[in-house]
């Protein structure tokens, strides 16, 4: 995909919770100040545990200068179009010109059914958006009698205006091919999340937006892309702050993003965002453009993600002989249950030759291994969603379509069963191929195969304890801490084991190879 050119923006997703909503207008102060240049806030109106987005946008635009606010995104169910106009149009007048519109088409379906709101299936809810889009636009052209004909919106000799102060960019939440279609045929932006659409699955957004923008005799670069993004394990961008510039360009260099938004808790992470981190990121993108630096400078190029803590990339020096390094056990545990004693853990042979040493193999392991703790991660996120009540067990849909690993499953039981397919089959995979071939290219491998193949038939049974414990749970017949723990539980063992797989097979798999 491209870079389009646009200037990058950058911003934050601040949580106005009930119990606190001094906080969210304490940071987007703060955000002001950083030199952040957008503030969005969710918009859950069947959430009483958070405070009304229209409500704390406009408190938040009258507590800084400068930073443009949104809501990210709009619930559309909830909120009428016409409404939606000219509550836009209110507070970008009474700002000077600093509201943007952020739309969802809506996911939670029994929540806002149970608040009134109407139950649309996937093909209704892209119609519906579609139809509000074009009402409030047209609202936004003032002194006309306006009627439009729509299966969920219309306007029937409707007063238009009044006029934003400037012209208000739309920014569709879309992640479904119909929905990007919509983004790219009639919206000013696309706007997806990490954990819904991680940096792998842009691509094939992107070229969605653009043929319909093509479609539509529209530039793919009227089309501006955005991105939440979800630092940490599993995540995007990876490791602390200071490597996040170099992941942030690389993300505008090869996708063509020019507004990333930050969801953030602490002042000091969005004083480090705004001060720091936009400042480098654009500097490498704007030297990027111009076809490189200064002397002794390398022009910005296509960057893979910072690897995690403990195995550094580059060439190997002293003390790493092949540039791949084991990911360090995890430092912090969730479970008191434990399925194994790590102590009694035996260890590979020291090496006994100079055999030639082929990295792929090892460095393979470790990416396959990745891909399971992302997922991991995201299936965590997912339970603890569900587990406080603001995601569906029904509803998680559009969230499983965040996986790498997915299926055409779409509950959260399917989800699970997907990841824990998954799983199985990588265990499977290694016990009955990569094992033998190692057991025979090492004799003195044998006590730590036997000891991986034993843990991995262990983690076999916390991934049926998972699955019963959820099947409990979304009928009704389990409690929350049941699922929890088991989820905990596969959390600890199965990290613990990546690690301990990775520590011992590492130097073998670079000696002898897969066998396949």
């Amino acid at each position: 995909m491209p870079d389009y050119g646009h200037d990058l923006l950058f911003g934050t997703v601040l949580v106005p919770s009930t119990g606190d909503g001094d906080l969210a207008v304490a940071l987007a102060r703060t955000a002001d100040r950083a030199g952040l240049d957008l503030v969005s806030v969710p918009d859950h109106p069947y959430q009483p545990g958070m405070l009304d987005a229209w409500a704390v946008l406009a408190v938040i635009a009258a507590s800084t200068s400068r930073v443009r606010v949104f809501p990210n995104v709009a619930n559309l169910p909830l909120r009428p179009p016409a409404v939606l106009a000219r509550t836009v149009a209110s507070l970008d007048l009474l700002t000077g010109g600093r509201v943007e519109l952020g739309l969802g088409a809506g996911a939670y379906w029994d929540s806002i059914a149970a608040d009134g709101g109407p139950r649309r299936t996937p093909g209704e809810a892209v119609r519906a958006i579609g139809e509000a889009i074009e009402v409030i636009r047209t609202l936004w052209i003032p002194g006309r009698r306006v009627r439009l004909d729509g299966k969920h919106y219309g306007l029937h000799g409707a007063a238009s205006g009044p006029a934003p102060a400037h012209p208000v960019s739309l920014w569709v939440g879309a992640v479904g091919p119909r929905m990007l279609d919509l983004a790219g045929s009639a919206g000013d932006g696309w706007l997806p999340s990490v954990p819904h659409v991680p940096p792998a699955r842009l691509g094939n957004g992107h070229r969605i937006v653009d043929e319909a923008a093509e479609r539509a005799g529209r530039a793919p670069a009227d089309v501006r892309r955005l991105y939440n993004l979800s630092p940490g394990p599993g995540g995007f961008p990876e490791g602390p702050p200071a490597a996040w510039p170099e992941q942030l360009a690389a993300l505008t260099l090869e996708h063509g993003t020019s507004a990333l938004l930050l969801p953030a808790h602490h002042p000091d992470l969005l004083r480090v965002f705004g001060e720091e981190v936009a400042p480098a990121t654009r500097e490498l993108v704007e030297r990027a453009r111009e076809g490189g630096g200064g002397p002794g400078q390398e022009p910005v190029r296509a960057v893979a993600p910072v690897p995690p803590a403990g195995r550094p990339a580059g060439p190997s020096g002293a003390g790493d002989r092949l540039a791949v390094r084991a990911t360090p056990p995890p430092a912090e545990r969730f479970s008191t249950e434990r399925l194994w004693d790590e102590s009694t853990r035996p260890a590979a042979p020291p090496v006994r030759s100079e055999r030639r040493r082929d990295p792929a193999p090892a460095r393979n392991l470790v990416a396959a291994h990745d891909t399971l703790r992302a997922d991991l991660g995201r299936l965590r996120e997912m339970a603890r969603e569900v587990l406080a009540e603001t995601l569906e067990p029904g509803a998680a849909r559009s969230e499983i379509q965040k996986l790498s690993l997915r299926q055409s499953n779409w509950t959260l039981g399917a989800h699970c069963a997907s990841y824990c397919r998954v799983t199985a089959l990588h265990h499977t995979r290694e016990d009955q191929d990569l094992f033998p071939h190692l057991r025979r290219s090492e004799p003195g491998l044998a006590p730590v195969l036997d000891r991986l193949t034993e843990e991995h038939h262990a983690i076999q049974g916390v991934v049926d304890r998972i699955d019963r414990e959820l099947v409990a749970f979304v009928e009704g017949e389990g409690g929350r801490d049941g699922l929890a723990a088991a989820v905990d539980l596969l959390t600890d063992v199965l990290l613990s084991h990546l690690a301990y797989e990775e520590a011992e097979l590492i130097e073998p798999m670079a000696r002898f190879g897969t066998g396949w």
